[in-house]
């Protein structure tokens, strides 16, 4: 019995403001990320609210240059036997202010011939709409996605998308790792560009100024996006009944510390609140019956959310997504007891979990958590998933051989697709996995290129210094014998 159906979609995963760049070219407007600074896990990322600074580095700025090499990294792609590539479009690069009259040719152009040259190698795109992007003049007039004006605009960028690119492309996601949202400062930022009133560092420190975030907002920026994903969905049906349109959630296990009842009742807690609250909305079409006590616990105003629910009640029914897709790094562990150590992490974190090793940067790496999570998703919600994102960021250092032999990375993958295919043993309908960072790019979290990800190189460090080489590692061999064994052959020498 084969371990992955036939037609299994291999490939990788990127964004475009981290790796495209072009940030201004040919008439793109800036966007959010375009005003956030470099860092590194121990310094976090500046935002400049008012706008780009002089003399001052701003990764998105140039990424690792997509914009010009994307001929060249799709060729490598292919080579490596990429059944589908999943990547971004800018709304900015389309509408440069999100609301001008008309959308800039060039940025129909430029997406068309990704997509054109992705097709004439066989590659499906799958296209996220908003990966952590928002034109930064529609946060200085609206104030980000709390504002319900954004959702016909972005709907209207949406639609230009479903009818320019029909034909080219049939899998999309709407918005990217949603949840994230709920997650103060970082989701106000990157998930709904709503921007603090002066430089904020965009840490995951207590020490962070928290005061300019409105907790009202956010909840209801996040209702808005439910309605635009949903209307999307609809649109993108009407206009091509082929296409598929799923949702993109940050996936998160939490463990029990102990088999205290208080440890294992805050792990469900905050599995349904990290998954299943926008999980639930997406796939179901109504909010999950724990919400109002969630919207409680978070001082929100609950009866502005049972009013914004019962009133887009058929709009969240009738867009249901096709698909669930999500991004899967670690998994963390939960306690009631203040004495236990907590763990590193990125952005979601817990206590450290003794069974675990954990990567550079602190990630708790848990290949059965993968396992787990597929098989509780598809027993919820009965539809096909997606693994949009996993990978292991790393130092990747040159050899005395002048190559790059990351067999680390070539581990974290083989035992994550070994417990992919157990999963799909068990009954679970996956539809495909994209690597993340299948070739280096900016962190979104440090804005460090030093925290690698890819098969390929791109020769550039945490300063923007370097040519921009691209070089192969071992991995990308190693992920060559992957796809074209259809995941049989996962063993390396």
């Amino acid at each position: 019995m084969a371990r992955f159906p036939e037609g299994f979609l291999w490939g990788g995963a990127t964004a475009a403001n981290q790796f495209e760049g072009g940030y201004d070219a040919d008439g793109k407007g800036l966007s959010v990320p375009d005003i956030i600074m470099g860092g590194t896990v121990d310094t976090p990322r500046i935002v400049t609210p008012a706008g780009v600074r002089p003399n001052t580095y701003y990764p998105s700025h140039q990424g690792i240059d997509f914009y010009h090499h994307y001929k060249e990294d799709i060729a490598l792609f292919a080579e490596m036997g990429f059944k589908c590539f999943r990547l971004s479009v800018q709304w900015s690069r389309f509408y440069p202010n999100g609301d001008d009259p008309e959308p800039l040719q060039a940025g129909i152009d430029y997406y068309r011939d990704i997509f054109e040259t992705c097709k004439s190698y066989g590659i499906e795109p799958l296209v996220t709409l908003s990966h952590y992007e928002f034109p930064l003049a529609l946060s200085h007039k609206y104030g980000g996605w709390d504002d319900e004006r954004v959702i016909d605009l972005w709907l209207r960028f949406a639609d230009l998308c479903f009818r320019e690119y029909k034909g080219l492309v049939k899998y999309w996601l709407t918005f990217n790792e949603i949840n994230c949202a709920m997650m103060p400062g970082f989701g106000d930022i990157y998930g709904l560009g709503i921007l603090p009133p002066k430089d904020w560092a965009l840490g995951f420190s207590s020490d962070n100024d928290n005061s300019w975030i409105d907790i009202n907002r956010t909840f209801h920026g996040l209702h808005n996006q439910f309605v635009a994903s949903a209307k999307a969905v609809q649109i993108a049906h009407a206009i091509d009944p082929e296409n598929m349109v799923g949702c993109m959630i940050a996936g998160q296990i939490a463990y029990p510390y102990s088999c205290n009842p208080d440890d294992v009742l805050d792990a469900q807690k905050k599995i349904r609140e990290n998954n299943f609250y926008c999980g639930d909305v997406q796939c179901r079409g109504e909010y999950p019956g724990w919400a109002k006590a969630l919207w409680e616990e978070r001082g929100v105003d609950v009866e502005m959310m049972e009013d914004l629910a019962y009133r887009d009640e058929e709009t969240l029914l009738n867009g249901v997504v096709d698909f669930y897709s999500f991004s899967y790094y670690m998994s963390s562990a939960t306690s009631t007891d203040p004495s236990v150590a907590g763990a590193g992490g990125n952005i979601f974190t817990g206590v450290k979990n003794p069974y675990l090793k954990a990567s550079d940067w602190g990630w708790q790496i848990d290949p059965k958590g993968l396992r787990y999570y597929l098989e509780e998703v598809y027993d919820r919600y009965q539809i096909p998933l997606m693994i949009v994102e996993n990978g292991l960021g790393a130092v990747d250092e040159r050899s005395e051989d002048g190559k790059f032999h990351d067999t680390y990375r070539i581990d974290y993958m083989r035992e994550h697709i070994d417990e992919m295919a157990k999963a799909v043993h068990d009954g679970v309908d996956l539809m495909g996995y994209t690597m993340w960072g299948c070739i280096d790019l900016v962190s979104a979290s440090t804005g460090e290129m030093k925290k690698r990800y890819g098969f390929i190189y791109v020769d550039k460090d945490n300063d923007g210094n370097g040519d921009l080489h691209r070089e192969k590692k071992e991995s990308f061999d190693w992920y060559k014998q992957v796809i074209a064994t259809n995941g049989e052959d996962t063993s390396w020498k």
